[in-house]
């Protein structure tokens, strides 16, 4: 077998050693992001004159960056946005908060009557000769790991809030002075956000193993099984942040554009719109905080699985600590590949023109995915020893280091495939997109008609990706080697959050930059950043979708293995039963979610409607339309209407597993995988089409777009409408989508010593 090369002190110094260091990057970059004064204030720095291919002081001169008044504005604006954000965030922890202390009661109870709350030692799940904590052990550590992963994707997605919000109008100042300046700013502070989450959650893992191991002892198999108490705390959350955070921010966007846009035709973010400050808050506690939750709680759970695989593996059952880390000493070696590539973008090379914005973001994806795949075959050489066994079902399978190696790197290489043919599908530079904005010519009819087949087209590429990642994985390290490729996805995550929070942060700099009554040429680079990060934003979710499937793969496995379920027959009624009910779950989901943006649109409209028509003075521009009632409108709806889509997906495996028992919920799992990944790239993709074929029309930069244009035409206006379709299915019902199949299969997991010993009372009773 041999050991790892890499000794256990080097283990417990390197991952936490990266952590930190993630984080001191992170705090490096918000202080480069903190010189860009909110203040009118000269630049009078030395290199100044001419960098990123413009002389900012002759733009200073032409743009007025003296002119005190704009500055000012652009601060209001942000204290607007920022204080919208933060009081709904606040609103929605306290509402969370209550479900994640009953949820938390509920855990305990469970778990712990599995052995009648005996604190007696119990024989080991895997191994009967040998005796392990007791249940209630597992019970109390469970809901501990619970709380402390809910806690740090609440975190995670705040600290992404408040540092988008503060960024937003730093990077509508530096506009002023140049595409180029403008995207260091927007994406510096897109990394602070994905460095601290990154950070945050493996060193938040690292101590909750040590704590825990005081405890355990050589008991590592009940170790790792209340680790994932972690991941469902990580998912639990995201999923209330995704659904809340994106009700609020597509209702305020729906509303803000059928009015101002169609009705009114006035440009999008007009100071006159009275949902425009609720739409912006919207980009923030959707788009930053709500992908914040989802990532972070995707990070958690596929290193959760591979940690509870690998416990009742030869790295658990011979405690070699290096090998058990496996996924960890990953996670951090993506730190640091992740900081060097942040460094291209922002050091190394300059942007000098709007047509470079998006391939240097493309060139990010690439550099991790090489630098990672390099730095994943040092470790799985030092880290692992040259042969082991992973548990399959049953029996120890035997795999080689190298192996290993290849699982996480067909994971890593899947991940930049479903980016590469998201970005195809959904940037306007590709005929995709060109071909839905054409089909604007004819009205709305076609434009929805060629936008639903992009999405169910796009789907194809992506799902063989997927299915070939599997294949691989598991033929060569069975459910480990799923969870790891899962993780190699997964890895390079400071970089993919980086690349997802700077397209908020530049449609807020644009939205800004529109209130704050800056010239037009400011709003065009504020644009051309945005139109970018649009693409980006659906690589982000094509990322989140892909290892989603992974990963709720992988807590399958280990929730088969735990269940002590040998084979999962789909021809058995009771699985079978399973299979197609848990097929509907993500229409079940979708159509809630939908419905709740659809209604608090409806309110919306209202309301901006209700001011253009009673406010005098609104359209000229002479008196100021009421902002709080809007943002209110979304925030009630958002709070109210996340609940129901929310219960049906924790509550579901909870039912199935109990009256039905371990084999119909096994059933339910693999049937919500299979339709919610699907559903979840197809609405995604089409949204995201529909938006840049909007934007295609509005930029005119081509003669085809000029011949569709200009703004407020009849071609224009199919494509806003097309837009505003496909908001709740890119931003919503799409992103939740992912989270649903991974929080029903991790929760499981942890409920599965409950499940296994009480459940199945109906087929019990006949």
């Amino acid at each position: 077998m041999g050991a790892a090369i890499l000794p256990d002190l080097g283990t417990e110094i390197l991952i936490p050693v990266c952590a930190v260091i993630g984080i001191a990057f992170a705090l490096f970059q918000w202080l480069l992001v903190s010189k860009v004064k909110l203040s009118a204030v000269r630049d009078a720095s030395p290199n100044a004159a001419a960098k990123n291919g413009y002389n900012d002081y002759l733009i200073e001169e032409e743009e007025g960056i003296n002119d005190h008044n704009v500055v000012v504005k652009c601060a209001e604006i942000q204290n607007a946005i920022s204080e919208g954000a933060t009081s709904f965030l606040f609103t929605e922890y306290k509402y969370v908060g209550i479900f994640m202390v009953a949820f938390a009661i509920l855990i305990f109870l469970f778990l712990g009557s599995v052995e009648g709350f005996s604190t007696s030692p119990q024989a080991c799940t895997y191994d009967k000769t040998k005796t392990c904590k007791p249940a209630l052990a597992t019970a109390i550590f469970s809901t501990i790991s619970f709380l402390l992963g809910g806690v740090t994707s609440l975190v995670s997605g705040f600290l992404g809030m408040k540092i988008a919000t503060y960024a937003n109008a730093r990077t509508t100042l530096e506009a002023r002075k140049g595409v180029g300046k403008a995207f260091i700013t927007a994406f510096r502070s897109g990394a602070v956000m994905g460095f601290l989450l990154a950070a945050n959650g493996l060193l938040v893992l690292y101590i909750a193993i040590n704590l825990f191991k005081i405890y355990y002892g050589d008991d590592w198999g009940g170790l790792f099984e209340a680790i994932t108490g972690y991941g469902l705390g990580g998912s639990s959350m995201a999923l209330f942040g995704r659904v809340g955070g994106g009700i609020y921010t597509k209702a305020a966007d729906v509303g803000a554009d059928l009015v101002g846009k169609v009705e009114r035709n006035i440009p999008e973010d007009d100071p006159r719109n009275p949902a425009v400050i609720a739409d912006n808050v919207g980009d923030n506690v959707g788009d930053i905080a709500g992908m914040g939750s989802d990532l972070f709680g995707s990070y958690a759970e596929s290193s959760c699985a591979a940690l509870v695989v690998a416990s009742i593996s030869s790295f658990g059952l011979n405690h070699e600590f290096t090998a058990m880390l496996y996924p960890l000493i990953v996670s951090s070696v993506g730190i640091l590949v992740c900081l060097l590539t942040t460094l291209f973008a922002t050091d190394f090379f300059e942007i000098k023109a709007v047509k470079e914005i998006e391939p240097a973001l493309k060139k990010q994806l690439v550099i991790s995915t090489v630098l990672m795949t390099i730095g994943v075959a040092v470790v799985s050489f030092v880290a692992l020893p040259t042969s082991f066994t992973i548990f399959n079902f049953g029996v120890q399978k035997d795999v080689k280091s190298w192996q290993l190696f290849l699982c996480v790197a067909v994971g890593l290489w899947a991940g930049l495939i479903i980016g590469f043919v998201t970005e195809y599908y959904t940037s306007n530079a590709y005929s995709p997109v060109q071909d839905v904005a054409d089909s604007c010519r004819t009205g709305a009819a076609t434009n929805v008609i060629f936008g639903l087949a992009l999405g169910y087209k796009s789907v194809i590429i992506p799902i063989f990706a997927i299915a070939i990642s599997i294949f691989v994985s598991f033929t060569f390290a069975a459910m480990y080697g799923i969870a790891v490729a899962a993780l190699g996805m997964l890895s390079t995550i400071a970089t993919g959050l980086a690349i997802d929070a700077y397209g908020p942060i530049s449609d807020n700099a644009g939205g800004i930059a529109e209130m704050a009554g800056m010239s037009h040429r400011i709003r065009e680079r504020t644009d051309a950043l945005d139109a970018a990060g649009n693409t980006t934003a659906a690589i982000g979710k094509g990322f989140a979708i892909g290892s989603a499937a992974l990963v709720s793969l992988a807590l399958f496995g280990a929730f088969v293995s735990r269940a002590s379920i040998t084979t999962v027959d789909v021809l058995t009624p009771k699985v079978f039963i399973g299979l197609i009910v848990g097929a509907m779950l993500p229409y079940w989901f979708s159509a809630m979610t939908m419905k709740s943006v659809g209604s608090a649109a409806l309110k919306m409209v209202e309301e901006v409607r209700r001011q253009f028509n009673t406010i005098p003075g609104l359209m000229e521009g002479t008196a100021k339309p009421d902002y709080a009632t809007c943002v209110k409108i979304s925030t009630d709806a958002s709070i109210k209407e996340m609940i129901p889509p929310g219960a049906l997906v924790m509550l579901t495996p909870l039912v199935v597993g109990i009256l039905f028992g371990v084999e119909t919920l096994s059933g339910v799992l693999a049937g919500s995988l299979v339709s919610g990944v699907q559903i979840a790239i197809s609405a995604s993709n089409t949204g995201g089409a529909w938006d840049n074929a909007k934007k295609y029309i509005e930029a005119g930069a081509s003669e085809h777009a000029r011949s569709l244009g200009p703004k407020g035409s009849d071609c224009h206006k199919a494509a806003v409408i097309g837009d505003t379709i496909g908001d709740p299915l890119k931003d919503t019902s799409g992103p939740s989508l992912n989270i649903l199949i991974k929080l029903m299969a991790v929760e499981s997991l942890v409920f599965a010593p409950f499940f296994a010993t009480h459940g199945g009372l109906l087929f019990k009773i006949f």
